[in-house]
């Protein structure tokens, strides 16, 4: 009985240089993630027993104390309403408005088409320590009454919204702007022919088509916005006004700091920012890779 077999096949031999690679890659993520780890086991141990013993040290007890503490302590739920309402109404202002900017750049030729890009995107590489006395000085002098409740701009979440939205609608464009030029124009011109209006164009048609690229805007402004501390340190005056970043200034006392609660509180702040992370992973990722196979 005769029979044929499947030669065998032979594996590769491990190269050194692919090894010294692995290893690399494994000790960045490491350091990447060594201060996350030991924010997390110093969040996990009181204070007392820190200062005994020392933070590099075997821990006798671990608990969530700090994490229950830090949170009554700090009136954190109070302060992540009003990172809701700067961040959700910013992201969804800045999204709209840039994808209009990159609609009509993108699917119209005129003169002045990549001036007006470049105008968006310049306004990001302009650093924010540079405007910021002209700007708190109009803040200040903007009255809102009976819009706001300090009746200016300054001291306000409107303020906050607005000056997310112009510092990142232009990145959002040039990104946006991007992928709409990928997209094939004769679909707009098909749509044309039949009587489609700007809008419907706009809309209907290629908005659908830019999801991903939206949903991976979406993920990163969420984050950068969440995470600002600068803006509402400099225009926002009144404590109770503050974003969830500045909630843990309420942990630091006058003449002491626990630095294990002050830990738990940082690693609460930064749980939405996780959670957006994962509920649009797959459309984050997606997004990063558009565009990698077009010629």
């Amino acid at each position: 009985m005769s029979g044929t077999t499947a030669p065998l096949k032979r594996r590769a031999p491990v190269r050194p240089a692919r090894v010294l690679l692995h290893v690399f890659l494994a000790g960045t993520a490491l350091a990447w993630l060594a201060p996350l780890l030991w924010a997390v086991f110093s969040a996990l141990r009181p204070y007392s027993e820190t200062s005994d013993k020392g933070y590099v040290s075997w821990p006798d007890t671990l608990s969530l104390d700090n994490f229950t503490n830090a949170f009554e302590q700090s009136d954190m739920l109070h302060y992540f309403g009003n990172t809701l309402v700067i961040a959700i109404p910013a992201v969804l202002l800045t999204l709209f408005l840039s994808s209009c900017v990159a609609f009509y750049v993108s699917r119209f030729d005129f003169r002045l088409n990549l001036a007006l890009l470049l105008v968006f995107t310049a306004g990001n590489l302009l650093p924010q320590q540079v405007v910021i006395t002209p700007l708190y000085r109009l803040y200040l002098l903007t009255d809102l009454p009976g819009i706001t409740a300090s009746g200016k701009l300054y001291d306000s979440a409107l303020g906050l919204v607005l000056i997310h939205v112009a510092f990142q609608s232009g990145f959002c464009a040039f990104v946006l702007s991007n992928y709409m030029r990928s997209l094939p124009h004769e679909l707009t011109e098909a749509a044309l022919v039949d009587g489609a209006s700007v809008w419907r164009l706009y809309w209907q048609i290629t908005l659908p088509l830019c999801k991903p690229a939206m949903a991976a805007l979406a993920t990163l402004l969420s984050i950068w916005i969440y995470n600002d501390f600068f803006w509402a340190l400099v225009l926002i005056s009144t404590g109770e006004n503050m974003p969830v970043t500045s909630a843990l200034n309420n942990l630091s006392g006058q003449y002491f700091t626990d630095p294990n609660l002050v830990a738990a509180g940082s690693l609460l702040t930064a749980i939405p920012t996780l959670a957006v992370y994962f509920a649009l992973q797959r459309q984050f990722v997606s997004g990063l890779t558009l565009g990698s196979s077009k010629g």
